[in-house]
């Protein structure tokens, strides 16, 4: 990969120079990152108001169920597409195009008189909030220092949690006030508050650091027919991103760690949590309302302090994804098998504390990813990686349901769910944890220029760091 154009002196030739960061920066990233909040906003409206969604479309747990589970099966489906549309057209295209489908979406679904145009509606928005966090994601790897890739990362998920708080602390309120139309019609201006600053002030990277230019050779590559021009170089490019992604053992370790570490709160805070609190264990929409609070609050402390660990000291991936996905796993048993019916409220916050770790330790797979891919790749790989937490969401929404109605609304069976998708990604985690380390620490000592004082990265990892824990 070539150099950018101001690259130091002293870069190390095919080695980009960081990006300088600083409050321009801070500001461009920001609009993004604030086009991602009100896309978790939409996401998880539903969340609060899945027992109202039940009366107005009059419809059972799998039904209901599937609100989400079309949602996020748009949003797993649309990750690889979504990377290669970053890498390909750039952050500020993808992000607008997202902005305008989520709005529609949110829209669409306050007015649906019907549960399938709900369904619908909600599809799109699945759509457009599939274009968020990526295009985030870029925009941290293209404004900032590489030594600051998994802080902000780390800080994305944050505000995304905290957009989550809005829907649990202000949507939820608002929804019971006004009623369903007017509180999510009215919701759905945040999306357009949002495009303004996108379209008018964000751009892709700063000015001499932008990706190197396609050489004709890989740009026009031929299809298997040998076909040449816009049409192969198109399919060439694709099949090329997805492929030398994949190949990487890095990113399919980060799919995994992600699959693993973020399904038992997504699907807690997205549909499940609330039913479960009101129905099993009999608190008050309120209370159980307080608890989803507690989830959220905790994601955000915890988000900070892994960031932070995780960019001082890279070997502390591997324990803190798999610890916090012990902790949940106990946790959640405890709840579970508790004897009576129901489990008592130090143990219910305990559980929802625990949860919190859940989306701090899926940003920890975009860890691995990131130092596994040059910058031309960043966004097909996070998109790789991405599907991996939504893939186990989608499939636990749909399996509790189905568990639900098959066996008269019985959630300890069908929240045994967590534990069999939770055994199957460990185990992947373990099986491709030694082949990717010592990837990731063979690039970065091959990154190291021989006369540099400091090491540098091309993907966002710290090569020594790398190196430790490969050792």
């Amino acid at each position: 990969m070539n150099a950018p154009v101001n690259a130091p002196a002293n870069a190390s030739p095919g080695i980009p120079a960081d990006p300088p960061g600083g409050r321009r920066a801070v500001a461009v990233w920001g609009i993004g990152v604030a086009v991602y909040f009100v896309a978790v906003i939409f996401r998880t409206s539903l969340g609060v108001a899945g027992l109202d969604a039940a009366d107005r479309f009059h419809v059972g747990a799998s039904a209901l169920a599937t609100f989400s589970l079309l949602q996020l099966l748009v949003y797993a489906g649309m990750q690889i597409p979504v990377g290669l549309m970053v890498d390909r057209l750039g952050t500020k295209k993808v992000l607008t195009l997202g902005a305008v489908l989520f709005t529609v979406g949110q829209l669409g679904f306050a007015l649906s008189p019907s549960y399938g145009m709900a369904l619908a509606a909600r599809a799109l928005l699945g759509c457009g909030d599939a274009m968020t966090f990526i295009s985030v994601l870029r925009l941290g790897t293209r404004w900032f220092p590489a030594r600051r890739g998994p802080l902000m990362a780390q800080l994305a998920g944050l505000v995304g949690m905290a957009g989550n708080l809005v829907s649990t602390l202000v949507l939820a309120p608002v929804l019971h006030g006004v009623g369903w139309t007017a509180a999510f019609a009215g919701s759905a201006v945040a999306g357009l508050v949002v495009l303004v600053p996108l379209v008018l002030f964000l751009r892709d990277h700063p000015e001499g650091h932008g990706p190197a230019p396609r050489t004709a050779g890989a740009a026009g590559a031929a299809g298997p027919s040998g076909a040449s021009g816009p049409s192969g170089a198109s399919g060439g490019f694709v099949r090329r991103q997805i492929r030398e992604s994949w190949a990487e053992p890095g990113t399919r370790l980060g799919l995994w760690v992600h699959f693993t570490t973020q399904f038992p709160a997504m699907v807690f805070l997205l549909l499940w949590g609330m039913p479960f609190l009101v129905e099993a264990q009999g608190l008050s929409r309120t209370t159980a309302g307080g608890l989803l609070t507690l989830v959220v609050a905790s994601n955000m402390a915890l988000g900070l302090l892994y960031g932070q660990i995780v960019g001082r000291r890279q070997s502390a991936r591997i324990p803190l994804a798999l610890g916090t996905v012990g902790l949940t796993a106990l946790l959640w048993a405890a709840v579970l098998v508790y004897p009576g019916d129901r489990a008592p409220m130090w143990l219910l916050v305990t559980l929802c504390l625990v949860l919190g770790g859940c989306g701090p330790a899926s940003m920890i797979g975009f860890d691995f990813a990131r130092p596994a891919n040059p910058a031309e790749r960043q966004g097909t790989a996070s998109g790789i990686t991405n599907m991996g937490g939504f893939i186990a969401s989608m499939t636990t929404l749909l399996t509790v349901g189905i568990l639900l109605d098959a066996t008269g609304d019985n959630y300890r069976i069908a929240f045994s769910t967590v534990f069999v998708l939770e055994a199957v990604g460990v185990l992947n985690i373990l099986r491709l944890r030694p082949q990717a380390l010592a990837r990731e620490a063979a690039r970065g000592r091959a990154a190291v220029p021989a006369q540099a004082s400091e090491p540098v990265s091309r993907a966002g990892a710290l090569p020594e760091a790398a190196g430790r824990e490969a050792s």
